[in-house]
Formats: C-alpha cells, sequence, structure tokens
C-alpha cells in the first residue's frame, strides 16, 4: 500500500512540475508592413516578418494562410526553441492586379499560448 502511495505522489509531483512550465508563445517585431508605393513595372514586393519564441516550450507555426492568392507566405517548419528567433517571408504579386491601395492579411496559426496571429501587408501600386 505505501508502495502505491509513493508512485502515485511521484506521478502527482512529475505532472506537476511538467505543467508548470510556460508553453511556447510567439512575439512579433511587428504586425503590419507598408510596402509604400511602388510601380506596376516591378510588381513583385517581398517582405520578412520576424518573431520570437518567448515562451518555455518549442514553438511550432502550424499554417500560414493568406487572404489572397497574390500573396505567399513561406516559414520555417522546424520548431522555435525558446528565446530563439524565426522568420515568415512574405511576396505580394500584383501582375495582373488593378493599380491601387491594397492591404491583405496573413492568418498564422501555432502551437502557443495564442493560436492565431494576423499579419498585414499594404501598399499602393502605381501605374507604369
Amino acid at each position: 500500500m505505501k508502495k502505491i502511495a509513493f508512485i502515485a505522489l511521484m506521478l502527482i509531483c512529475g505532472l506537476t512540475a511538467a505543467l508548470a512550465q510556460k508553453p511556447a508563445e510567439i512575439k512579433f517585431d511587428k504586425l503590419t508592413h507598408d510596402f509604400g508605393s511602388f510601380s506596376e513595372k516591378s510588381p513583385v514586393v517581398t517582405y520578412t516578418f520576424t518573431y520570437t519564441n518567448v515562451g518555455e516550450q518549442p514553438l511550432v507555426i502550424n499554417q500560414a494562410v493568406a487572404s489572397c492568392g497574390c500573396t505567399v507566405p513561406e516559414y520555417t517548419k522546424a520548431p522555435i526553441k525558446p528565446g530563439e528567433k524565426g522568420e515568415i517571408k512574405v511576396t505580394y504579386n500584383g501582375a495582373g492586379k488593378f493599380p491601387g491601395h491594397f492591404k491583405k492579411s496573413i492568418t498564422i496559426r501555432t502551437n502557443g499560448v495564442v493560436e492565431m496571429t494576423r499579419l498585414y501587408i499594404e501598399g499602393e501600386m502605381t501605374e507604369n
């Protein structure tokens, strides 16, 4: 009976210690980027968002989805260790689009405390 009580106590202590750690948490340097004005002659623009895992567990980006097919996010699939930085490269291709102002969103889903974050890019594509 003492062995069972001891084993149960050890299990409870182990679970408590495991659950006491802070989960992964993503923190972006900035959530919005403005490309400003760029010409229809060079319709492809790119920006790299940087983030840090400020939690205590490895951070995994499960998905990065843009609001439009003209915007493509690329991200690291490998887990980001606590304290380390990662990048999400976002490319906007305005070829075949009407000149003018645009604003697109990129939805990021992670295993972190905040499971969903939205990034935004915007700019003004001018005519030739």
